[in-house]
Order: C-alpha cells, then structure tokens, then sequence
C-alpha cells in the first residue's frame, strides 16, 4: 500500500514536467525606482517579464513588454542578471533590492545586439519589436552552478549607463527573481524539502521492516 501511494505521488510530479517551461511576471507602469537620475523614458520602464525554458533544446527564452517603444536613439540597455546556483552577487539594497542575486549577466542592448560577459549573443536570437524585446540563449552559454536549469533564478533592469544604482529605472520582478518553474525556493527551503524526503523514505523503510517482522 505505502509503495502504492508513493508512486501515486511520483507519477504526477513526472506527468507535470513538460519539455517547456515558462514564466511571466507583470510590473507596474510607471514605477521608476526612487533617486534614478536618468530620464523616465517609457521604454525603460518594464511592465512585464517572462522566463522560459526548452529542456528539449536546452534553450533558454526570454522576453520583456516596456511601457513604450524601444528607441535605440535614447540612453539605456537592458540587463537580465541570472543565478544558476551560486548567486552571491546582491549589490542592490541601496534601491531597495537585496533579494535580487545573480552570478551571471546577459546584456541586451536597443540596437538588437547582446552580450554575456564577454561572449557575444548570435544577433540572430534577438529580437525588438514595437516595445518587446526576445532573446533565445542556449544552456551552454549559462552553465549550471547548482541549480537546475528550470530554476535558475532570473530579474531584469534596464540601466542608462554602467557605473552607479541611481542609473537603474526599474526591477522585474521587484527585489526578487523569477525562474521557468516560478520562484526559486531560498536555500532553508531546499534543506527543509530534504529533510522532508528523508523523513518519508526512513518511515517507508520501518513499514517495510515491520510488515516484514509479521510475515
């Protein structure tokens, strides 16, 4: 009975992990963060992004909705910090944002190209239209540090240059990430999942052991 139910458990979680997985967020217009020095320009205001991930084509989607038309004649980029594991990189508190942590940086910029560190994306991955922005990124261009691809943690900021926190417009989502799977449970929560698992495993193995003592 007790094998029985936990395949009836199992079974789900695996019917439940599709090939694609994605996830989108909305952010408020007109939400600019308090002290950005740069001008409110609409395409620097994000009103929603949206993470996915193709398992099958180890291919990561990514794509954001601005409040305005992308001009690549004013100031400003687009930065999507990622972690894959070991994120310790939180350089954000000033402006309110210490959960948004990242290990990596993909930089998209308003002349369709892109850059990971200092990798160049394929410009053909990348696409803005009217006020969207889409980029494909394949997994190994974004390497595991400990996470499973499905919940690298992900946020994004537009900035107008490089340099100090007042440059930066806005955060999706606000002072946390995203991943394809939704939140990226915090470091507690995955000792506590484990902790859980082990708990169940050592209890089927006392019914097993039981059951085999009345035998």
């Amino acid at each position: 009975m007790k094998r029985s139910l936990l395949a009836l458990l199992v079974v789900p979680l695996i019917a439940l992990t599709p090939a694609a997985q994605a996830t989108t967020v909305t952010d408020p217009a007109g939400d600019f963060i308090p002290g950005f020095i740069g001008p409110a320009n609409p395409d620097l205001d994000v009103t929603n992004f949206s993470v996915g991930y193709n398992s099958a084509t180890s291919i990561f989607s990514l794509g954001a909705t601005l409040a305005g038309d992308i001009n690549p004649a004013t100031a400003g980029f687009y930065v999507i910090g990622v972690n894959t594991g070991t994120g310790v990189i939180a350089p954000f508190a000033s402006v309110g944002a210490p959960n948004v942590i990242f290990n990596q940086a993909i930089v998209i910029r308003k002349d369709g190209t892109g850059s990971i560190g200092a990798t160049a994306l394929d410009p053909s991955t990348i696409a803005i239209t009217g006020n969207i922005f889409t980029v494909r990124v394949p997994l190994a261009l974004l390497p595991t540090t400990g996470f499973a691809p499905g919940n690298y943690g992900f946020n994004l900021w537009p900035r107008v240059a490089l340099g100090n926190n007042n440059q930066i417009s806005d955060f999706a989502p606000n002072n946390a990430t995203i991943s394809a799977n939704g939140a990226v449970p915090e470091p507690a929560t995955w000792g506590m999942m484990l902790v859980g698992f082990g708990v169940a495993g050592m209890s089927l193995r006392r019914n097993r052991r039981a059951r085999l003592a009345r035998a």
